[in-house]
Formats: C-alpha cells, sequence, structure tokens
C-alpha cells in the first residue's frame, strides 16, 4: 500500500456538488453500478482520469446534473486501483488509486477538459458490451 500524497495532486470525479473541506467517505452508492455500495473511495493522479470519472458519473449515476473533478487529498493509506491497474493498464499509467480511509476536498477544477460527445459514446458503449457479457466487474 502507498502511504502519503507523493505522487499528487490527487483529483476525484463524481457528479456530486461538494464543498472545500467536504470529505469522501467509503460505503456509499456506486455511479457505476446501480444497487451497489463502494467499500473504497476512488481517485487519480492524472486529471484525465478524474475527467473519465466525471462524464461517466454524470452519465451512468442516479439523478441529475453535470460532472464534476476535485482536487482531493488523502487522509490515510491508499493503493493501486485494481480495477484498472491489473485488468487493463498494467504498471499503473492511469494513475488511479483507492482508499478505505476519506479523502478531502481542497479545490474544485473549475475547467477541466471533457471528451468529445463520440468518444464519451463510444466509452459508453463499450461498457454496455461488457455488462451484457457480465464482464463489468468492480472489484471492491
Amino acid at each position: 500500500m502507498l502511504t502519503g500524497p507523493s505522487a499528487g495532486p490527487f483529483f476525484h470525479g463524481t457528479r456530486a456538488a461538494l464543498a472545500v473541506g467536504d470529505e469522501l467517505v467509503p460505503g456509499r452508492g456506486s455511479n457505476f453500478q446501480a444497487g451497489r455500495v463502494s467499500n473504497h473511495v476512488y481517485f487519480a493522479a492524472a486529471l484525465e482520469t478524474a475527467v473519465w470519472g466525471a462524464e461517466l458519473a454524470a452519465a451512468l449515476g442516479p439523478g441529475e446534473g453535470p460532472g464534476r473533478v476535485y482536487e482531493v487529498v488523502p487522509l490515510g493509506r491508499f493503493e493501486d486501483d485494481p480495477n484498472v491497474t491489473d485488468k487493463r493498464f498494467p504498471g499503473n499509467p492511469t494513475r488511479s488509486y483507492r482508499s478505505r480511509q476519506p479523502l478531502r476536498v481542497v479545490a474544485e477544477v473549475a475547467d477541466w477538459p471533457g471528451h468529445p460527445p463520440e468518444v464519451l459514446q463510444a466509452m459508453l458503449d463499450s461498457l454496455a458490451r461488457l455488462r451484457e457479457q457480465g464482464l463489468d466487474v468492480i472489484e471492491d
């Protein structure tokens, strides 16, 4: 397990409207699978990765609202996200992490670069195919 912010800054993508000082904690509903409670909080040291999180949360999560990206600080130990590093990108080039400890919001990233609509739709179509095949497993 990694222990601190040596690889930061860190970012979290979501649809939730948060304020500086708020804490993201495990045990909340997943933005990506209805009825699933997440045992970890997910974040990344790459802005691009958090942008995907924000866009997918906005497209797949319950309710309505835009995706948002926050700069966060992990308040405890964290590890590489095995859903990305072990399954798709060995070596963690996406710089994706997860923690069972809270993340504190330190700023909202106001002007993050979103993906073109066709790129986002291709990702959503790919996720739908995985879901149809029963391969959208999240190791949490």
